[in-house]
């Protein structure tokens, strides 16, 4: 079963971080110039919350705060779920799904952020995984 730790090795995209002073206009700037839906947020190499499009419009614009004023660590989810790098892909996925969550950061056993799973991640590698699988059944013929 793949990993999470698997996944990072495959995915080209760099992991985008911010600083828990930065302020909201300047990560919302980030995740509209890379097209990506959050950004971890990190002191030194060691994750202390994650800002998404959610945090923005639930405690951002849902309250009518100035992002260009507010600080990231006033308005980033700070009760993060993670995976460790040897998290099987489909627990990563379950939890995602009952967590109701879209992206996951991937921590080693002293929280230094090294990944990040994206539910897209995970659907392209299923999808991935499914078309191998039905490449094999369209390539098998029975002997006999």
């Amino acid at each position: 079963m793949p990993t999470a730790a698997a996944l990072m090795t495959r995915k080209s995209a760099e992991l985008i971080t911010v600083s828990p002073s930065s302020m909201v206009l300047d990560a919302v700037d980030l995740m509209n110039t890379r097209h990506i839906g959050s950004v971890v947020v990190v002191e030194g190499e060691r994750l202390v919350g994650i800002f998404t499009e959610r945090d923005l419009l639930r405690r951002v614009v849902a309250r009518r705060l100035d992002p260009a004023v507010i600080p990231i660590e006033s308005v980033m989810t700070t009760a993060v779920v993670v995976a460790r790098p040897e998290t099987p892909l489909n627990e990563v996925g379950f939890v995602m799904r009952e967590r109701d969550i879209r992206h996951m950061p991937v921590v080693d056993a002293d929280q230094r952020v090294i990944g990040l799973v994206s539910i897209g991640d995970l659907n392209k590698s299923t999808i991935g995984q499914d078309e191998r699988t039905v490449r094999y059944f369209e390539s098998y013929s029975p002997q006999g």
